[in-house]
């Protein structure tokens, strides 16, 4: 059956993520390929790091004739920058937010408000 077997939209880059994030150091896209459970091809990790850059989820530097890339940031981080690109796509900011701390449980309602706080 045609696409038996493939990953769900974003799953690979979520896979590289973790990869990424557990190795604790930049990496090329030969040790990203030999950290991921799959058997993919070079060129399919290439091409998803370079996507993930452009995404800017990614930061890259120069090794020889190749990159080593590393997240721009931890789960929380990259969560709050996805936040982050969603209000500055939305005009209305003011009912955004409401509907946010809308649909908060009570406690994170009160989470957030410690943190406007300051506490």
């Amino acid at each position: 059956m045609a696409g038996e077997g493939r990953r769900a939209a974003g799953a690979l880059e979520a896979e590289v993520m973790t990869v990424l994030q557990r190795a604790g150091r930049p990496l090329n896209a030969a040790d990203v390929q030999s950290l991921l459970a799959d058997d993919l091809a070079y060129t399919t990790v290439v091409t998803i790091l370079s996507r993930m850059h452009a995404k800017g989820l990614l930061t890259r530097e120069k090794d020889g004739r190749s990159f080593r890339y590393a997240p721009v940031s931890d789960e929380p981080g990259l969560v709050a920058r996805r936040m982050h690109r969603t209000m500055a796509a939305e005009p209305d900011h003011q009912a955004v937010l409401a509907r946010f701390v809308d649909s908060l449980s009570d406690q994170d309602e009160q989470l957030l408000r410690d943190l406007l706080d300051g506490r």
